[in-house]
């Protein structure tokens, strides 16, 4: 796995409403404000998605820089809601063949913006999480 400068950094798409509400289901919980957020879009978020592999023009996935390290797919949202309070009981699901989950999460990811929708421009997060977000 590729290594990242900053820790815990969710790298998402900007303008899927599915991402964006990912972000602010992550931010309402994460207590410790332990996890920044980067979108795709951003020039921050394109090199690190350049780094780990992802198309800026075409992002399949989410990634977590958690450890020094990315984790992309299903990994990624495992790792982040199990850092959560009240989610540690999702590392149980880490026992499912990586193949199964990211076939699941591959699909949700490549119908999001027929499923969710897709904003015209990247969301704009309240003042609290403005402050959490890296551009």
């Amino acid at each position: 796995m590729s290594k990242w400068p900053d820790d815990d950094v969710i790298l998402y798409d900007g303008v899927c409403i599915f991402c964006s509400r990912w972000v602010r289901f992550v931010a309402q919980r994460d207590t410790a404000k332990r996890f920044r957020f980067t979108p795709i879009q951003s020039v921050y978020g394109a090199g690190l998605a350049r780094t780990f592999g992802i198309d800026p023009e075409d992002p399949d996935t989410n990634a977590v820089v958690h450890g020094g390290k990315a984790f992309l797919k299903s990994d990624a949202a495992l790792t982040v809601l199990s850092h959560l309070p009240g989610w540690s009981w999702v590392r149980a699901l880490f026992a499912v063949p990586k193949p199964l989950r990211d076939l699941v999460y591959s699909l949700i990811a490549r119908n999001r913006y027929r499923i969710f929708g897709k904003y015209d421009a990247c969301f704009v997060p309240d003042a609290d999480l403005r402050t959490r977000v890296i551009e």
